[in-house]
């Protein structure tokens, strides 16, 4: 099927108005949210919020069901393989959704053809971050710093395939610069190894990084998004400086398998977004670091199809060795 072809069948049931059909269905079971990763990360915290008000509008029992492995593949196949009857959802980071498939040789699902979007729940920008010692504050004087360094600086890295990895690289296109990886088992460990020096530059996501920044252990060089970060107003977007096209970061949607019924999907839009914009919920997640962001169904099926894009370009582009 052309990529084209799987857009549309992915944003086709988004085109009607369900709202009277969608008030009227209620779970005749207990629904399952799948989160594809242990328990006590973001992934897992973002089904946890809305699991009790979800309960509550729905009537019926939502179970919280870990299945980890394979950066998500594992839960993600599950899902993909579910009845698509509204009792079984997946609770996915972005690299889930719009990572593994131009990353991953085999990821074991479609995400344009085996799921539909139901919301996006929360978000998290990355950030350019050096160590403090570097003699640059801008994007301008980081790309000067990195061209003075033959075969350009270390950069830390997250792990293969994460935001922050593709962030880095998508930099370096952008800007025409060099820079070497060198991995690390995750966020905190690549922010230590800038701290410490062991790598002096990363793209780093900023729930991770931003207590690092404020406490001056670490110089926030640009926020990768639209907006500026709540938590640090004085770090400038990648657009302020001139980098308009430097977008990447960690959101956490929903979905459900692709079959679903456009009644079923519009009901728990709604409950879900009505359960993100409660006080509580926005409160917990802003203290890790985390903005909600509920959408409707079609601006998540945008936001699918644009970073599927733009990391099949970047894997493309910086050749991204396939996993």
């Amino acid at each position: 099927m052309r990529r084209r072809d799987a857009l549309g069948l992915l944003a086709a049931p988004l085109l009607l108005p369900h709202r009277a059909a969608a008030q009227g269905w209620a779970p005749t079971r207990p629904v399952s949210m799948v989160v594809p990763f242990p328990p006590g990360g973001p992934t897992d915290l973002a089904a946890r919020v809305v699991q009790q008000p979800m309960q509550a509008a729905l009537g019926q029992t939502v179970i919280i069901d870990n299945r980890p492995g394979a950066t998500g593949a594992i839960g993600s196949r599950y899902v993909a393989g579910q009845p698509a009857d509204g009792h079984s959802l997946l609770v996915a980071a972005s690299g889930t959704l719009t990572i593994n498939p131009v990353i991953m040789r085999s990821p074991g699902y479609d995400v344009e053809r085996d799921f539909a979007p139901v919301t996006l729940v929360m978000t998290a920008p990355n950030m350019l971050v050096v160590h403090p010692s570097i003699p640059a504050r801008t994007v301008p004087e980081v790309v000067a710093w990195m061209k003075t360094i033959a075969g350009g600086p270390a950069y830390a890295s997250s792990g293969v395939g994460s935001s922050e990895q593709l962030g880095m690289e998508l930099f370096k296109l952008l800007t025409g610069t060099e820079a070497v990886a060198v991995p690390f088992a995750g966020g905190p460990a690549a922010a230590t190894a800038v701290i410490q020096n062991q790598a002096p530059i990363a793209v780093l996501n900023a729930a991770t990084v931003g207590t690092h920044v404020a406490s001056g252990a670490l110089r926030g060089i640009a926020i990768c998004g639209p907006n500026r970060f709540p938590q640090l107003p004085a770090v400038p977007t990648m657009a302020e400086q001139g980098l308009p096209d430097h977008v990447s970061g960690s959101w956490t949607a929903i979905v459900a398998p692709a079959a679903t019924p456009a009644p079923i999907l519009d009901r728990l839009n709604e409950v879900i977004v009505a359960a993100l914009k409660t006080p509580e919920v926005t409160e917990r997640l802003a203290r890790v670091g985390f903005a909600v962001d509920a959408t409707d169904r079609p601006t998540l099926a945008r936001l699918i199809a644009a970073d599927l894009a733009r990391w099949r370009r970047v894997v493309r582009d910086a050749r991204i060795d396939l996993i």
